[in-house]
């Protein structure tokens, strides 16, 4: 599964770039990103590609390095809701990548046409999917090792609302908005109980509202 992401994530590489450079030879813009609102637990990175005069495509790539905040939403924050059967140290040891992909129509623009491209006001539909690797425990019990094991995947829906300020080639654009998100776990977890060993192979769903605030920060690239 890490290899097929790995591809994944190249090939998706590979379209951008080449949708890029068709697009510079007709003299739209580019913009690299990023996001520091969420350098807690991973990195993103966006490109962001003009097509019209008031169209841009966003898409965007995230190396997860820990899913230690999804443990605090998952176990910490009790609603009585069902949670994962994954320990503290899997999340916080958890690996993964995400892919993201929005188009953006800017509604109210800060100047004039041209130079009012991926500038101003705009309203951006997003996809993302995710996937998130836990890291495996061994426990050893009666002279026997078992292995607990785990993955997380997520895929959702965005709808933000955000302006975009440009000063010569830095960008800075703040955005809010709602969405919704599944997250889907799957575990194999043993438990010991005096001289039992049973093992839980679980699989659980959750479909939850999400509120997105945040800012990023880049660069005009051509």
């Amino acid at each position: 599964m890490k290899k097929t992401l790995l591809l994944l994530s190249l090939l998706c590489s590979i379209t951008v770039l080449s949708f890029a450079q068709e697009a510079t030879k007709i003299g739209r813009n580019a913009y690299l990103k990023v996001n520091p609102v969420t350098l807690i637990n991973e990195l993103d990175i966006y490109l962001e590609q003009e097509i019209s005069d008031k169209m841009s495509l966003e898409v965007g790539v995230s190396g997860i390095y820990t899913d230690y905040p999804d443990y605090i939403l998952a176990k910490k924050i009790d609603i009585r809701q069902k949670k994962p059967d994954i320990s503290t140290a899997q999340f916080v040891d958890g690996r993964g990548l995400g892919f993201r992909a929005g188009m953006r129509w800017y509604l109210f623009s800060r100047e004039p046409v041209p130079a009012s491209r991926a500038a101003g006001t705009y309203f951006e539909p997003i996809v993302f999917f995710k996937k998130v690797f836990y890291p495996n425990e061994k426990n050893t019990f009666n002279n026997a090792t078992y292995t607990d094991s785990g993955d997380k995947s997520v895929i959702g829906l965005q709808l933000l609302i955000g302006r975009q300020f440009k000063k010569d080639k830095f960008i800075l654009d703040p955005y809010m908005g709602l969405g919704i998100r599944s997250k889907i776990y799957q575990y194999n977890t043993f438990h010991f109980d005096n001289s039992d060993v049973t093992l839980n192979k679980g699989k659980m769903v959750s479909v939850l509202p999400s509120l997105q605030i945040g800012i990023k920060m880049g660069l005009k690239l051509w």
